[in-house]
């Protein structure tokens, strides 16, 4: 009942704002360049730590390296990355097995472990369903270190399960990377 109560605030909330704060639908990407990406240092910084958003901040980091960016953890301009995995069908991975073929209890030292939920797991075999399921959603905002202008953001998601996380949120990252200086709505790359 919760869920569902959850699910009609969601809905109303999203149709209560503004056509510029709306959200690209799920299979797009929405990129709003208000300037290009500038050739200077880059610290990526996610905005919640997981084992998932740890892997696909590599993969940024990795695209703004070949962007010509130098990258790091600290200094230059700020990239903010919010990674969120979605699930209100409950099978999320997150009690138990791996995203993205990694096991989420532990992936390397300091990796902040999560323990195990104690329950019961509902199997369903096969992927989602194409009209709804388990939600990857990637935001990039670039903002620069000298007042906190935001000079870039990006946003994509997919419909993906847990095991396909990580895959899902390297092609989106392609996708967003292909043409990252032009303000464009697209395909965000989801897999099929």
């Amino acid at each position: 009942m919760r869920i569902a109560a959850g699910v009609i605030a969601l809905l109303a909330l999203g149709t209560a704002l503004p056509a510029a704060a709306q959200v690209p639908k799920i299979g797009q990407l929405e990129i709003k360049a208000y300037q290009a990406i500038p050739k200077t240092k880059t610290a990526v910084q996610l905005t919640s730590d997981s084992a998932l958003g740890r892997n696909l901040r590599r993969e940024v980091m990795i695209r703004l390296a070949r962007r010509g960016n130098e990258v790091g953890f600290s200094g230059g301009n700020v990239m903010r990355m919010d990674v969120q995995y979605v699930d209100l069908l409950g099978s999320s991975g997150i009690t138990r097995g791996p995203v993205g073929g990694r096991d989420q209890n532990f992936d390397g030292p300091a990796a902040n472990p999560r323990p195990e939920v104690p329950g019961i797991r509902i199997e369903r075999g096969g992927p989602a369903p194409m009209s709804g399921g388990p939600t990857l959603r990637i935001t990039l905002t670039l903002y620069s270190t000298d007042g906190g202008k935001v000079l870039w953001t990006a946003t994509a998601s997919c419909y993906t399960q847990a095991s396909m996380a990580e895959n899902a949120g390297t092609l989106m990252i392609d996708s967003i990377f292909n043409e990252a200086d032009k303000n464009r709505i697209g395909d965000a790359g989801c897999p099929l």
